[in-house]
């Protein structure tokens, strides 16, 4: 196996040269930095990761934590994480907390052991809980903040606002929500934009389902109580309970949308399989990894120590309309059917 030395050695430099030439170029000269590279390129030479973490003191891996890896949501995330920080030079290490907030403990603690920083999705646990387990830990919080801990989100309440506003339009005056679990933020900030569109309209009706769990079978739980009330739209806490309402609507013989609208959030991979297409609120995932990645590697680097946090980076989100949802009482004309002649 080429060693360092022998890299040394054919490129005329030190032995400490190198591994700055190929670990910090930027502290090279960029001639001495050529003929560093040149040579270990001829030699096949490739740097131990190893003997690096250790030398540094690092272990340049990072861990993620979300609370449910088949929900599409978060399978973005761990995909857009993954990628930035391979760009970044490091590793990930995933847990899964199943959804349970006293779950999350044991797993950060893992993580704090094992990682120099922790990229934290959707926590569950309460906000004191969350600061006691990251400690000093170099973290970041995405889709929720936490006081004291930077942080990256999307703006579920007007991303809420805009479901709201669409299907007022569209003549639905009577409108459920099937909300998802009690401990999730951003079905808090969906509610809240919900309500408070809902304020500025005395002409709709919001009622609120209550919780649910955020699977297909909290949507079509959710589904059974928006049809007993008289909704003739339901807004879902995400995609996968909006595909278990318009699957329980279909075993009913409740059509969508001409009986039922259906919006959801994320606009996650379920969204365009669903049969009609889904309306829902297109969170930018792929944004909130990478961004929360750069966040995590400006602490490791010492670039975003100066000050803590403010608040949370809000990153926008947009409405994307589809079938699932049209004006109450409209079916779509069946195939084969004969229009009546224009006048």
């Amino acid at each position: 196996m080429t060693s360092a030395h022998a890299v040394a050695r054919l490129a005329g430099v030190s032995v400490s040269t190198v591994s700055r030439a190929l670990t910090s170029p930027d502290q090279v000269a960029p001639a001495t930095r050529e003929r560093v590279t040149a040579a270990a390129a001829q030699l096949d030479y490739r740097p131990n990761p190893t003997a690096r973490s250790l030398r540094l003191g690092r272990t340049e891996t990072l861990g993620l934590v979300v609370p449910d890896l088949e929900n599409p949501f978060f399978t973005s995330i761990v995909k857009a994480v993954e990628a930035r920080a391979r760009y970044g030079g490091y590793s990930l290490i995933v847990s899964d907390s199943e959804e349970e907030p006293e779950n999350e403990p044991a797993l950060v603690a893992t993580m704090r052991q094992r990682t120099d920083g922790i990229v934290l999705a959707s926590l569950r646990s309460d906000d004191d809980v969350v600061r006691a387990m990251v400690g000093t830990t170099p973290a970041v919080i995405v889709n929720r903040y936490v006081e004291g801990l930077p942080a990256v989100t999307a703006d579920d309440a007007d991303g809420a606002a805009q479901v709201f506003a669409h299907l007022r339009a569209l003549g639905h005056r009577r409108i459920a929500v099937a909300g998802g679990p009690e401990s999730s933020r951003s079905g808090v900030e969906r509610l809240r934009g919900l309500r408070a569109a809902a304020a500025r309209h005395d002409d709709v009706e919001l009622v609120e389902l209550g919780s649910f769990p955020p699977y297909y079978s909290g949507g079509a739980a959710a589904a059974d109580l928006a049809v007993s009330i008289g909704a003739t739209a339901v807004v879902a806490h995400n995609d996968v309970m909006a595909a278990g309402i318009i699957g329980r609507a279909r075993d009913r013989g409740i059509h969508v949308p001409g009986d039922l609208s259906v919006a959801g959030f994320d606009d996650s991979s379920v969204a365009t399989v669903l049969s009609p297409a889904l309306t829902t609120v297109r969170v930018p995932r792929t944004r909130l990894g990478r961004r929360a990645v750069d966040l995590l590697l400006g602490q490791l680097d010492g670039r975003e120590r100066a000050a803590p946090p403010t608040g949370p980076q809000i990153l926008a989100v947009d409405l994307v309309i589809r079938g699932s949802s049209a004006e109450p009482g409209r079916r779509p004309v069946s195939p084969g059917a004969d229009f009546p002649d224009s006048e």
